[in-house]
């Protein structure tokens, strides 16, 4: 049900008595039986829990309440957000079984808009990089991709329609690309953090995974902040000329082979040079060769200082228990305490110089297009080829992960379609006209009957 069918579309049978909410979750509740023994997807799921709020939803409605936007709608949650009836243990033995008493900012939005929540997906060792149990739905010997891999799989896998994921780097737009989802990693700060595990001040957004391209939208506007009180954004997001394209002209489109295309792979290049061979075809878009500013070709370096600068502050306290934190993890921190202030100082403001260069370059386009990834999931314990994730993230960019390839082997990898700060209503209209026109899928296709 989840893969094939939108959100709109469910919440639409349960307001027509199609569907119960407890129906809903009995769906969530069979595939997690047949999946998450092999998968190791959750780090916690509640049964009792998650029927319970689903009779409450039904309750409510038989009484006349509203139908909310996600009504009855099953949600994973990284496993970094404060849950009022759930442990948040941030994929530390350090905070094994702690429990906050509340509910992070997000996941309250959630449960306003009717969302429900089973359980906590498997995440990183505080969201960074040490790779988790999670297996990858396609292949289990290649990665899922590191933070937020199990909220990818549990879309991937038909467990829920969506999932919440963060990305500091690209541990959402990876994620979604190795395991064939939509991945979607807002502008940075419009969905709130509060009562989430924080890594780095200018960097961590929060973001989320779905099925279906259609979903984007109403997941986004569910989650995200509104009114006047956070000014940037509302006015940005509330101007129609901005975030609508003008009918008298194309859409144009940067495409864009970064910096970091020497570690894309031949066949993925191919298939990337395919798909704009297709595009070139299209009628309504207008596709222009671009270069970058020359400035973002010191991205990685940039992100490198303030990353590890901000580990080595934030968790000061977890290095001193070493045999608790994983060998990546204490690495990260020893290259942080090398980070002086002034570096730190030097790389945020650089950080900031390419935000605003980044604003400036779509004065002249809607959106670019590039690559997710430099191709398939690379097996388990080899290290992922750089990417450039990253640089959109450093930037504070919207970008959405689309499933769009296949690798030789049959595997899934993405792609990357990004736009300017705060127009994230513009990006899913031009997401919206791209499967228009046959050139993204309408939903993640891992075929559920191929895997046991």
């Amino acid at each position: 049900m989840f893969i094939g069918t939108s959100i709109h579309e469910i919440v639409s049978k349960v307001k027509n008595k199609e569907l119960s909410v407890v129906d809903i979750a009995n769906e969530c509740l069979s595939v997690y039986k047949k999946f998450n023994c092999l998968y190791k997807v959750w780090t916690c799921f509640d049964r009792g829990i998650f029927i319970a709020a689903a009779n409450n939803s039904d309750n409510r409605i038989s009484k006349g309440g509203k139908i909310r936007d996600l009504e009855g709608i099953p949600i994973g949650v990284k496993d970094i957000f404060n849950t009022v009836d759930f442990p948040t243990q941030m994929g530390s033995p350090i905070w094994k079984n702690f429990t906050p008493g509340n509910d992070a900012r997000l996941v309250h939005n959630l449960k306003e808009s009717g969302g429900i929540i089973p359980g906590k997906t498997v995440t990183a060792e505080f969201a960074v990089h040490a790779l988790s149990a999670t297996l990858n739905p396609y292949d289990v010997t290649l990665t899922p991709g590191t933070s937020s891999s199990g909220s990818a799989v549990a879309v991937a896998l038909g467990m829920t329609p969506v999932s919440i994921g963060t990305q500091t780097a690209g541990s959402i737009i990876r994620p979604a690309s190795f395991c064939g989802v939509y991945g979607c990693k807002p502008s940075y700060g419009l969905i709130p953090r509060t009562g989430s595990l924080k890594t780095t001040d200018s960097l961590d957004t929060i973001g989320f995974f779905t099925t279906r391209f259609d979903n984007l939208r109403v997941i986004f506007n569910s989650c995200r902040v509104h009114g006047p009180n956070y000014p940037f954004s509302y006015q940005a997001l509330k101007d129609v000329g901005r975030q609508t394209k003008p009918k008298s002209r194309p859409w144009k489109v940067a495409i864009v082979r970064p910096y970091v295309w020497d570690f894309v792979s031949e066949y993925a290049k191919q298939e990337f040079n395919n798909f704009i061979k297709k595009a070139e075809g299209t009628i309504g878009m207008e596709l222009f060769d671009c270069e970058l500013p020359l400035e973002m070709k010191e991205s990685h370096h940039i992100h490198e200082n303030i990353y590890n600068k901000s580990l080595s502050y934030y968790f000061k306290d977890e290095y001193q228990k070493d045999k608790l934190v994983s060998r990546t993890m204490n690495d990260l921190i020893e290259k942080g305490f090398d980070v002086s202030i002034n570096e730190y100082h030097d790389a945020l403001s650089k950080q900031n110089k390419l935000i605003h260069m980044m604003d400036k370059f779509f004065q002249n386009y809607d959106a670019i297009i590039t690559l997710s990834t430099s191709g398939e999931a690379p097996p388990r314990d080899s290290v992922e080829n750089v990417d450039s994730a990253l640089m959109w993230t450093l930037t504070h960019l919207p970008t959405v992960s689309a499933p769009v390839f296949n690798s030789p082997n049959g595997n899934p990898f993405g792609l990357q379609i990004i736009s300017r700060k705060y127009n994230d209503s513009l990006l899913f209209n031009f997401i919206d006209y791209l499967q228009s026109v046959d050139l993204i899928p309408e939903s993640c296709n891992l075929n559920l009957g191929s895997i046991s």
